[in-house]
């Protein structure tokens, strides 16, 4: 090893596309020079769990509501030879809501998670973020289409603009593709 590379920082070793020194027990890990939209962009992931989970929270706060609104539309419109009990309509809006809430928590944790990693410079982390990103769009464009959900929209909004900071020419270096050579 040369006497220039040892001397290197974490960030030049990143950016030559070398990972950083192991840190050794007693040692203090060095102070990464994170870029501005990597660190915005970390918080809108944040942000963004937060407004997932909260949309869940304000949808078991409206359970009620839903349910009606469930048992109306099935009056209005009902199917010959299947009729609506209204406690089979409850327990099933009480169990999606309860999934929901389950998966907008796993969401939150995942983005958290990966948003950090990803502002330590980790390339998987953002490519992972990536694939939660476009999962999100598909279950908000297929799954649950037609649904104003507002919170989900913000959500997913905050997540867009995340994902645009991470891959911006400017924070290209901070996250150092590694050459792979084969034996």
């Amino acid at each position: 090893m040369s006497d220039t590379a040892a001397n290197e920082t974490d960030d030049e070793r990143r950016k030559r596309g070398r990972a950083p020194d192991p840190i050794l027990p007693g040692q203090t890990s060095p102070k990464i020079t994170v870029p501005k939209p990597v660190a915005i962009s970390f918080w809108l992931w944040i942000l963004a769990g937060v407004v997932l989970v909260a949309g869940q929270i304000a949808l078991l706060v409206l359970k009620e509501e839903l349910t009606q609104g469930i048992l109306k539309q099935i009056k209005e419109n009902p199917v010959p030879g299947q009729p609506a009990d209204p406690a089979l309509v409850a327990s099933g809006v009480n169990t999606l809501l309860w999934m929901l809430f389950g998966g907008a928590v796993t969401f939150a944790v995942l983005f958290a998670l990966f948003a950090y990693k990803a502002r330590e410079g980790t390339r998987s982390a953002r490519t992972v973020l990536t694939v939660g990103a476009v999962f999100l769009v598909l279950v908000e464009l297929l799954i649950l289409r037609g649904s104003l959900n507002v919170f989900l929209l913000v959500s997913t909004l905050l997540v867009a603009i995340a994902l645009i900071l991470m891959y911006l020419p400017s924070v290209s270096d901070f996250f150092p593709k590694v050459g792979r050579k084969l034996p």
